[in-house]
């Protein structure tokens, strides 16, 4: 089981997932409000800039992705991109046979062949979380601390997988300083890219 409670929303690699969840308030951002010198636009509201920053992530993962298969045209290669499939579980007593099924039905969907299955038991950290920052703090080690996930950093370098298959971004980390080194590592260490099954979304601080 994966430690965190998704709901399935489909592949995003070639296809983002809308951001927009219906029509905010005029007050979100669309009309300056009035002052005594010049008009004052109100602030962007924080769910506007987890949206914002939820874009970035996703396309800075999808720029690694398109490198890949760039590089893969370049060779004339026809053959499936290879993935190792990941997954971090909640307790040492946890199996991931759940994130397995779900991780191969969307590899076959998107045509990948899935390598080795990897996975880590989630080991939580002291953190501590300030409000007036407005920033998430990872839970767990970060994942190149991971025994699975060094594995499947090593076996990407080694040419043994193209890509990484997890559930969501929470399988490798909610901080998003975190997650944003993992991504370039897989990327420009190891010349690999990180496939989601549910695409990044704005979240509530952890």
């Amino acid at each position: 089981m994966s430690p965190h409670d998704a709901v399935k929303l489909g592949p995003d690699v070639l296809s983002p997932v809308a951001l927009g969840r219906g029509r905010e308030k005029q007050t979100a951002g669309g009309s300056a409000a009035a002052g005594k010198d010049r008009p004052r636009w109100p602030r962007t509201p924080l769910p506007a800039k987890r949206q914002y920053r939820a874009g970035q992530l996703r396309a800075f993962r999808q720029h690694f992705f398109r490198q890949v298969v760039d590089r893969q045209d370049l060779r004339k290669d026809d053959q499936p991109l290879r993935v190792l499939a990941y997954s971090l579980v909640p307790s040492p007593g946890a199996h991931p046979d759940e994130d397995w099924g779900t991780l191969q039905a969307e590899a076959e969907q998107q045509g990948y062949a899935i390598g080795a299955r990897l996975h880590d038991v989630a080991v939580p950290v002291t953190t501590t979380y300030f409000p007036a920052s407005r920033a998430s703090r990872g839970v767990y080690t970060p994942p190149w601390q991971r025994p699975g996930w060094r594995e499947a950093e090593r076996q990407l370098r080694d040419g043994l997988a193209e890509g990484v298959i997890v559930l969501d971004r929470h399988n490798i980390s909610s901080d998003d300083d975190e997650y944003h080194v993992a991504i370039r590592r897989l990327g420009e260490h190891c010349r690999a890219f990180l496939h989601l099954v549910i695409s990044e979304e704005p979240i509530a601080p952890t």
